[in-house]
C-alpha cells in the first residue's frame, strides 16, 4: 500500500471513529445494534461486517445463504460507522468479504478510501443509479426519506411548511424535535452543507438552534414524543412511522408530512453493501449481494423495516408514499464528509 492510500486510510478511519463517539448510543435507533460476535477468516467462510441490525440481517442471511455456496459469517460487533472503521484499520488484514451499512455516507467514505471493488454490471443495472456509488463499488439494498411528523390533534395539514426554512418560523418555537446526534440528523446536515454550502448550512443551523427546537436521543423516542403532544412535530425517517402506527392503531394522532421534493429536508438516504479489494471470496460476495438485490430479499427490506426498496416491481405492506424524485439528485457518496458535519455542529451548540 502507498504512503497516500495509508494516509487517507487513516484518515477516512478517524473520521469514522469521530462518528461513532459523536452518534454514541443513538446509533442503535436507526436499526445498528452492536453484539459481542467476532469473526475470523479462513477463506472457507464468506465474512460480512454488518453495522446492521442483527434481528433485522440474520433471518435474510439464513434464508439467501445457500445461494452464495459457502457458509456466510457475520459480525456485528459495531455499528455502521464503527464497522467501516474497523475495516479501514485491519486494511488488507481484514477478515472481511463484504461491508452492509446503515449509511451512504460510511460507504462512501470506504469509496473514498480505496477499499472497495468495482461490482458487476449486471448488480448495478439492479439499482438507479441514484442509488448506487459513482464509481460502482457498492449499492444500495433499501431507501429511507427524511420527514416532518406531526401530531394531528395539534397541527393541521395547512399550516405545515413546504421545506425545512419554514420551520424557522417564530410559531414553531420550542415545538421541534430533532435528534442531533443520530446519524440520520448528521446525513441531513451533510446533505445541507453539500446543497447550500458551508456558510448556508451554518446559517440554517443557528436560525433552526436559536427556534428552540427540543433534542431527543434517537428517532424511536422522538416518534413517541411527537405522538403523546410533548412536541408539535418532529425531524425523522419515514419508516419510523409505519410500525409505530402499525402497533398503536387508531390511537396515534401521528401523520407524515413531506417537504418539497428539492428541498434539502426530503433527503433520501440508503442502507447498502460494497464488496473488499482484499475480500478472499469475491465471487461468493457479488453472489451474496445479488441475493440482497433479490424480489424475496427486497420484499423482506419493504416489509420488516417499512423501508423503500431498491429494486422496481416491489410494494410493502405499509402504505408507502412515492419517494421524493428531486432529493434523490444529491450524490449519496457526497455524505461521506461526517468530520464537517461534526464539527459544524458542535460550532453550532447542537453536540
Amino acid at each position: 500500500m502507498s504512503l497516500t492510500r495509508k494516509l487517507s486510510v487513516a484518515a477516512a478511519a478517524a473520521v469514522l471513529l469521530g462518528g461513532v463517539a459523536a452518534c454514541g448510543s443513538s446509533s442503535s435507533s436507526d436499526g445498528e445494534r452492536a453484539s459481542a460476535t467476532s469473526v475470523s477468516s479462513s477463506g472457507s467462510e464468506l465474512v460480512v461486517y454488518s453495522g446492521r441490525d442483527e434481528d433485522l440481517v440474520d433471518p435474510l442471511i439464513d434464508r439467501i445463504g445457500a445461494g452464495v455456496g459457502v457458509p456466510v459469517e457475520v459480525d456485528y460487533s459495531g455499528n455502521t460507522n464503527a464497522q467501516a472503521a474497523k475495516i479501514l484499520e485491519e486494511g488488507d488484514r481484514s477478515p472481511a468479504d463484504v461491508f452492509l451499512g446503515q449509511d451512504a455516507g460510511a460507504l462512501g467514505a470506504l469509496d473514498d478510501a480505496g477499499v472497495l471493488a468495482p461490482l458487476p454490471q449486471d448488480i448495478l443495472d439492479r439499482v438507479p443509479e441514484q442509488y448506487r456509488g459513482a464509481d460502482g463499488t457498492w449499492v444500495a439494498t433499501s431507501a429511507r426519506a427524511r420527514v416532518l411528523a406531526y401530531n394531528t390533534d395539534d397541527v393541521q395539514a395547512a399550516e405545515l411548511p413546504t421545506g425545512i426554512d419554514g420551520i424557522l418560523d417564530p410559531r414553531w418555537k420550542g415545538r421541534i424535535g430533532y435528534a442531533p446526534t443520530n446519524a440520520s440528523f448528521q446525513a441531513f446536515v451533510t446533505g445541507l452543507r453539500v446543497t447550500r454550502g458551508e456558510d448556508g448550512a451554518e446559517q440554517w443551523l443557528r436560525a433552526f438552534s436559536a427556534n428552540e427546537p427540543v433534542a431527543f436521543e434517537g428517532n424511536g423516542p422522538l416518534i413517541s414524543a411527537v405522538d403523546d403532544g410533548q412536541v408539535a412535530a418532529g425531524l425523522t425517517n419515514h419508516y419510523y412511522f409505519y410500525p409505530y402506527v402499525a402497533e398503536k392503531g387508531p390511537a396515534a394522532s401521528l401523520a407524515l408530512h413531506s417537504f418539497d421534493a428539492n428541498d434539502p429536508g426530503s433527503l433520501v438516504n440508503v442502507a447498502g453493501v460494497g464488496v473488499l479489494t482484499s475480500a478472499d471470496n469475491q465471487e461468493q460476495a457479488f453472489a451474496l449481494v445479488r441475493e440482497m438485490l433479490s424480489t424475496q430479499s427486497q420484499q423482506y427490506f419493504a416489509d420488516e423495516t417499512a423501508e423503500y426498496p431498491v429494486v422496481g416491481g416491489i410494494t410493502s405492506k405499509y402504505d408507502l408514499p412515492p419517494l421524493p424524485q428531486g432529493a434523490s439528485d444529491l450524490d449519496l457518496g457526497q455524505l461521506a464528509s461526517l468530520e464537517q458535519t461534526q464539527a459544524l455542529l458542535t460550532e453550532v451548540g447542537m453536540i
